[in-house]
């Protein structure tokens, strides 16, 4: 390895769009019965792709080979899972298991040695149930003969990794790997059930789909937010520098009290 290609290249930021969270369906009566654990509901998987889709795959994202940057993928599951801390060293970065409950995952990310990077951590909450409309308006869990009709249950989560000042070296990795591009807008139909009861409106079967819009919204959402947090601050600090002033004008009435009465 030359000796530049140790070098950092200053000022410049690289990213890999990923996705994170999982899939879930309910197990026949005949699936249970056959398990060990005959309680267990749902069959998942966890995982962390890459964020476009091949054409016409069932598997959301997943499109590109993410190894030339991600050297291993830990998931932390639930401590009543055998083996519960799983090491995935290479592709498809995923665990399958059966179960009941919904529980946190934690998500451990690292990267090549090429990188020198550290590695990063994220949470997902794995999701089993999908969620429906009940006669009030307010969403509810199906009973589980119900659920098996609606399809898999989508939770995935879309997010940058970002590479900073990278290494020459790593960052030839990088370039010599460009990401699929995002489709424009979404081509595939809306699933019935994602992470969220905001998606009770969506059309029932497909597959979830990242596409350029859902990174554009994304980005314009965090931007509002900012402008948000920026503007309340802005306006708790007007806030603040009135009270300061409110308070010195006490104190120096106070002062001047003390001092007039002192005089007597």
């Amino acid at each position: 390895m030359a000796a530049n290609d140790r070098v950092r290249v200053r000022g410049l930021s690289i990213y890999r769009p990923i996705i994170y969270g999982n899939t879930a369906v309910v197990l026949t009566q005949k699936e249970r019965e056959a398990l060990s654990s005959p309680d267990h509901t749902h069959r998942w998987t966890v995982a962390v792709r890459s964020a476009a889709s091949a054409p016409d795959s069932d598997i959301v994202g997943g499109a590109d080979d993410i190894s030339y940057f991600v050297k291993r993928v830990t998931f932390k599951l639930h401590d009543t899972y055998p083996n519960p801390t799983r090491n995935v060293d290479k592709p498809p970065f995923e665990v399958s298991e059966t179960g009941w409950g919904e529980f946190e995952i934690q998500i451990r990310i690292t990267f090549v040695p090429e990188s020198g990077e550290k590695a990063v951590l994220t949470y997902h909450h794995l999701k089993l149930h999908p969620w429906v409309a009940a006669g009030s308006g307010e969403p509810e869990i199906p009973p589980l003969d119900a659920a098996m009709k609606m399809g898999p249950v989508h939770s995935w989560q879309y997010d940058e990794i970002v590479f900073n000042d990278p290494f020459q070296s790593f960052l030839n990795i990088l370039t010599a790997h460009p990401p699929t591009p995002l489709p424009k807008h979404r081509s595939r139909p809306v699933p019935f059930h994602t992470a969220h009861p905001a998606s009770l409106e969506a059309s029932r079967g497909g597959v979830p789909e990242f596409t350029q819009q859902m990174e554009k919204d994304e980005a314009e959402r965090l931007e509002n937010a900012r402008k948000t947090i920026v503007a309340e601050t802005d306006t708790w600090r007007a806030k603040l520098i009135a009270k300061e002033k409110e308070l010195q004008r006490l104190q120096k009435q106070f002062k001047d009290l003390t001092k007039s009465q002192g005089g007597r």
